[in-house]
């Protein structure tokens, strides 16, 4: 029995409608399948679609019409509790504007998602969250609060406060738009680290620098797929096999 994709979307459309029920229409009939273990960026301009995807991949949103369905499951057949369990234990987020505590430590920040985690008990709380801080080289700022951090640093603390409860997913929105060049690699090198360990990685960009850290590029154009790279590496391994 082949083994079904991680995430799985068919015709997946996104409108929003005013108070007027006029409709904007976001995305047009997206098809897309992401492979578990995968590292994608998907990347496109302003306004055209790449957040409000990541935003229905990540269980944040849902689609006007189409399906999306992840691990062999389509998410308008799962209730509240599951989502919110998938939510909180599966998938993670890094944002751009870090959405941190801004008075609280790195450690406080890192615990955040603990607090109410069905599994994790609170006598291992601390030792998970210390884990993923050095995880991300920032064991000497643990005690600091993040108003007292560079944005690199701030970056990275929320990067911890998404690993800290071993998500499969890890969703990365714009992660590098506050950063300098050399914060900003640095938290890209971070992110690829996490992919070799296993994570699935999901990164939103509009930088074609950003992009290239992932080893798959979706381009995606007036909320339309205008093309994704493992496409064209298809083609190039069947011209290649054709020559052998």
């Amino acid at each position: 029995m082949a083994k079904q994709p991680l995430i799985l979307t068919k015709d997946l459309s996104k409108s929003y409608f005013s108070s007027a029920v006029i409709e904007t229409a976001v995305l047009h009939d997206v098809d897309l399948i992401i492979e578990d273990g995968e590292f994608v960026s998907i990347m496109g301009p302003s306004g055209s679609g790449k957040s409000t995807l990541m935003h229905i991949l990540g269980f944040l949103d849902t689609a006007t019409k189409g399906t999306y369905t992840y691990k062999g499951r389509k998410m308008r057949d799962m209730k509240e509790d599951e989502l919110a369990l998938i939510r909180a234990t599966e998938v993670s987020f890094v944002f751009q504007s870090f959405n941190l505590l801004s008075r609280a430590t790195v450690l406080e920040n890192t615990l955040l998602p603990l607090l109410y985690h069905p599994t994790i008990p609170p006598g291992e709380r601390e030792e998970r969250a210390r884990k993923a801080i050095d995880s991300v080289g920032l064991s000497h700022r643990a005690d600091y609060k993040t108003n007292q951090l560079s944005g690199g640093e701030q970056q990275r603390t929320a990067i911890s406060r998404a690993l800290v409860t071993k998500p499969e997913i890890i969703f990365a929105d714009e992660p590098t738009g506050n950063l300098d060049s050399k914060s900003g690699q640095q938290v890209m090198s971070i992110l690829q680290r996490l992919h070799k360990d296993g994570h699935t990685v999901i990164l939103v960009t509009h930088e074609r620098k950003t992009a290239e850290h992932a080893e798959r590029i979706i381009h995606i154009m007036d909320g339309e797929i205008d093309s994704d790279s493992r496409d064209f590496k298809r083609v190039i391994a069947r011209k290649e096999a054709t020559l052998r």
